[in-house]
């Protein structure tokens, strides 16, 4: 019997531009190939043992003639590439419309409006990246005490502040007072506190930063594990993402190595349902500052660190390795790529080497952890657990290793 399923999602890892990829100006894009490519090849032995390098060709991690497990490729169905989204989407639940995004800014209506609720001026109010904004505006930020506010090509309200300027309690509360007025036609997927410390030149965001999300527009297969009596286990920003519905309990982490840790330490414990984790690093400190070299190696970290967390499964769990967008570093840009994620499963109930090809939605994983837990699936999606199940036969020898 299936007790647990360990879902790792890898934040940012790309495989490659999706059809409709020119619409979102991400023509092109392949995070996973491209960052390989630019560093002359990339060492990742043990995800190439799960199948990763007969998804597609990358640089120093060819293909295997027999994967541990099997592999394949996800296409993303809702409108968008944030975080939100692809989260939403691989628990089961396609979004019809986008979230709103603003290339221009935020209406200076709502600004004037959020500044009257905390009761002083914020700076900014542009499209910028994280460091960048803190870079142009930390200096006057610190001198006058205005807190600020920014987004990106995604949809989020972010608000930066010195955590010895505005204590990052306070931060929180200006955070809570932006998601309660984002509602409606300005209901934007994700306000996202962005504390940082240091003086000019030097200034280093902290690990304090906290994302407040809209709660899911409809169960999700968390849920559907919770309400079946089962344990729904979040590390990382998975509790952020979905503003804490179907979550059990949560586990903050402070960089990809804690959230191993984090979720190594989990797997020892005894519990039946979901471990659902998020590695950012990729994303928040590579993607989205280009930088190459750096997601390169926070990759091929993860990677040394996978052989502890297949010592770690137990005969009953099965283990899962996708991502929710790209964030290709090799290109102009520093938003996220629209692109197809990975997608590897192994376990004792797993099937090797088998080819799961493209799925037509991230849902599809969602749909299938439903259907290896024995819960309610979701609405959206569809199982591929019949694929990659070892024969009674097979699951009568695992089973008699439990």
């Amino acid at each position: 019997m299936i007790r647990r399923v360990i879902l790792i999602v890898l934040d940012s890892v790309g495989v490659g531009e999706l059809p409709d990829a020119h619409a979102y100006g991400d023509q092109g894009s392949n995070t996973l190939a491209h960052t390989a490519a630019a560093v002359g090849g990339i060492n990742l032995p043990n995800m190439a043992d799960l199948g990763l390098g007969n998804i597609l060709s990358i640089q120093g991690v060819p293909p295997v003639e027999q994967a541990r497990g099997a592999y394949g490729r996800m296409a993303e169905q809702s409108p968008g590439k944030d975080t939100t989204t692809g989260h939403w989407e691989i628990a089961g639940l396609i979004l019809e419309r986008p979230f709103p995004v603003y290339p221009e800014g935020f209406p200076a209506g709502l600004i004037v409006g959020f500044e009257q609720a905390i009761g002083r001026p914020v700076l900014g109010n542009v499209v910028a990246s994280g460091t960048q904004i803190i870079e142009e505006l930390g200096e006057e930020h610190v001198r006058t005490g205005h807190p600020i506010v920014y987004t990106s090509a995604d949809s989020v309200f972010q608000i930066a502040a010195h955590e010895e300027v505005i204590p990052v309690d306070e931060l929180y509360r200006m955070c809570e007072i932006a998601r309660e007025m984002l509602v409606g036609e300005h209901a934007v997927g994700r306000v996202i506190a962005r504390p940082f410390l240091g003086k000019p030149g030097a200034w280093e965001r902290t690990p304090r930063r906290h994302d407040y999300s809209l709660k899911p527009i409809s169960p999700t297969v968390l849920d559907a594990v919770k309400t079946a009596g089962q344990q729904v286990v979040a590390v990382g920003k998975i509790k952020d993402i979905f503003a804490g519905e179907g979550i059990t309990r949560s586990l903050t982490t402070l960089n990809n190595m804690d959230g191993v840790d984090k979720t190594l330490a989990v797997l020892r414990e005894p519990f039946q349902g979901l471990l659902f984790a998020n590695l950012v690093d990729y994303d928040s400190k590579y993607g989205h500052r280009n930088d190459v070299e750096g997601y390169a190696r926070a990759l091929e970290e993860f990677d040394r660190r996978l052989p502890e967390l297949l010592a770690a499964l137990r005969p009953e769990d099965i283990l899962i390795i996708t991502a929710d967008h790209g964030c290709d570093p090799t290109t102009k840009s520093t938003d996220h790529s629209r692109e197809y994620v990975p997608v590897m499963v192994c376990g004792d109930y797993v099937l090797p080497h088998v080819d799961l090809g493209i799925r037509e939605t991230f849902a599809d994983l969602g749909a299938t952890v439903a259907d290896i837990l024995g819960v309610i699936p979701p609405p959206a999606g569809t199982t591929f657990w019949p694929m990659i199940r070892k024969t009674s036969k097979e699951e009568e020898r695992c089973g008699s290793e439990v």
